[in-house]
């Protein structure tokens, strides 16, 4: 993935997020290509399957799909140097007979300041008996 944007001699960084950066709905300009910002989101949401770890970033960007704009890019290139210094990272799905599937969600309801909307999320673990 880091190869198809152009990525793979980026500076890494240490956290998919900048904590001291609070993305809302109109903050920067539009993209002049939503396209392009749609097609990363969509294979970082399909990363997270495997790499948990970037899972509220991507929930974070994706907030902004119908409208992204230049601080939502910034957030999405963030991500993907994250990518680059923890490429080691991930989850291994490995069969071993027997497991227990337990699932659990929370959702912080109209937490967000801009909209009002709510955030939600889940988590499932497959547990080895």
């Amino acid at each position: 993935m880091l190869s198809e944007v152009g990525m793979l001699g980026c500076r890494p960084v240490d956290t998919p997020m900048d904590p001291n950066v609070k993305l809302v709905g109109d903050q920067g300009a539009l993209l002049d290509d939503p396209k392009q910002y749609r097609k990363l989101v969509g294979k970082l949401n399909y990363l997270t399957v495997t790499r948990s770890d970037i899972s509220f970033a991507v929930c974070v960007v994706t907030q902004f799909l119908d409208a992204p704009r230049t601080s939502h890019w910034d957030a999405v290139i963030r991500i993907f140097k994250y990518l680059k210094s923890a490429s080691e990272k991930g989850l291994l799905y490995q069969n071993h007979g027997h497991t227990n599937i337990e699932g659990y969600s929370d959702a912080d309801w109209t937490g967000s300041a801009s909209d009002r909307k709510s955030t939600k999320g889940y988590c499932v673990f497959l547990v080895v008996i």
